[in-house]
């Protein structure tokens, strides 16, 4: 089997979305993905691999954080378009979503204070948020 590699593709091209869309669905769609929360992953050869928590399967890289959330909002757009021609509802946006399950762990304190070091370390304000969009990512991809 191939090793599959973790360094972003070179991005001499011009980003163009290939397929032809309705300009009306397209426009929608970007609409869409633009409330998506992307979550950016930085690359040891360099570089950053984006996802969104609404479609953790759809992925996009870029040389700079920047670059790389471009490329992940294109890629938005596209399967959002698609989900629309063919008629199946888009994800609704993460902070539109309602969380009305929840979900009891035990933990010793020095599980605790662990988790909530490396939720800070990677930028987040609490250990809910961490564990969420870190597991869930993971799981989805």
């Amino acid at each position: 089997m191939a090793k599959r590699s973790t360094k972003p593709a070179k991005n001499d091209r011009k980003l163009a979305i290939d397929r032809p869309f309705d300009p009306a669905v397209l426009k929608r769609a970007a609409a869409i993905a633009r409330k998506y929360r992307i979550v950016l992953e930085p690359l040891d050869d360099g570089g950053y691999l984006g996802t969104s928590l609404e479609m953790p399967g759809v992925f996009g890289d870029g040389r700079t954080a920047d670059e790389c959330v471009k490329t992940v909002r294109e890629a938005l757009s596209v399967g959002v378009a698609y989900m629309l021609e063919i008629g199946e509802a888009p994800p609704m946006p993460a902070d539109q979503q309602v969380r009305n399950k929840q979900v009891n762990i035990r933990l010793t304190e020095a599980e605790q204070i662990r988790l909530k070091e490396a939720a800070t370390a990677q930028g987040f304000t609490d250990i809910s948020d961490f564990i969420r969009t870190t597991t869930l990512r993971k799981q989805s991809a």
